[in-house]
């Protein structure tokens, strides 16, 4: 179980007027920087689509040296032009999961049946668990084998809803996910400053608030996999 899983969102519209959106790019890149000297990594979507990308992230491929390097990667990028789909990969093989975030995940991560089945799987093998910003969605209906709420109990994080009104997308999104973390029993922390750094570690669950904790949830996730692996 040396591997890690990455988890992209495959859906480019948003809310009734189709806003465009997709994966965050950074909340891959920077994440995936941290780790994979460590670990080997596979990237799985919900469509074996080429995955979309947020219009407003890619601003760092042209501004952020190290996610320009990755965007200009085509070993790299060829990752997110044929991405995995669940049915293609075994829980067993994972140490972790983790979930990207972007706008696109509110829509196809929350019901996805074979994401919560890999993401349980994973867990109750003793794996860790880790999402970002928007990632959280795709945890906030998984169900343990005894049919507990993954989340329920645990200090979680995700994007706010001030950092979505922010940004003037609270309007345009399906469900506030802060309130929705709330009421899966999640117990929700966030930054005093909206878009500041923000990670936490609860049991084997590792969650970042916004694109800004993308590599702070990657180094306690690979702190937390140290420990195992010293045992």
């Amino acid at each position: 179980m040396d591997k890690i899983l990455i988890v992209v969102t495959n859906n480019s519209r948003l809310g009734e007027k189709g806003k465009k959106t997709g994966l965050w790019l950074r909340e891959l890149t920077d994440f995936y920087h941290e780790v994979k000297d460590r670990y080997a990594v596979d990237i799985v979507s919900t469509a074996p689509d080429r995955v979309p990308i947020d219009p407003r992230s890619l601003i760092a491929a042209v501004t952020h040296k190290q996610t320009r390097e990755y965007y200009m990667d085509d070993d790299f990028m060829v990752q997110l032009k044929k991405p995995l789909v669940p049915e293609q990969v075994n829980a067993e093989d994972y140490a972790a999961i983790y979930f990207t975030g972007g706008h696109g995940t509110m829509m196809d991560f929350p019901d996805n049946e074979e994401l919560q089945k890999l993401t349980r799987d994973i867990y109750e093998q003793g794996g860790y668990v880790s999402a970002v910003c928007h990632g959280p969605s795709g945890l906030q209906n998984v169900r343990l084998s005894n049919s507990r709420l993954l989340i329920s109990g645990h200090v979680i994080t995700g994007f706010s809803d001030m950092e979505e009104k922010s940004l003037g997308m609270f309007r345009h999104i399906p469900f506030s996910l802060e309130q929705v973390l709330k009421e899966r029993g999640g117990l929700y922390k966030k930054a005093s400053v909206p878009m500041a750094p923000c990670t936490v570690v609860s049991g084997r669950l590792v969650t970042g608030q916004n694109p800004a904790s993308a590599s702070g949830v990657a180094k306690k996730l690979l702190a937390q996999l140290e420990t195992i692996r010293q045992v």
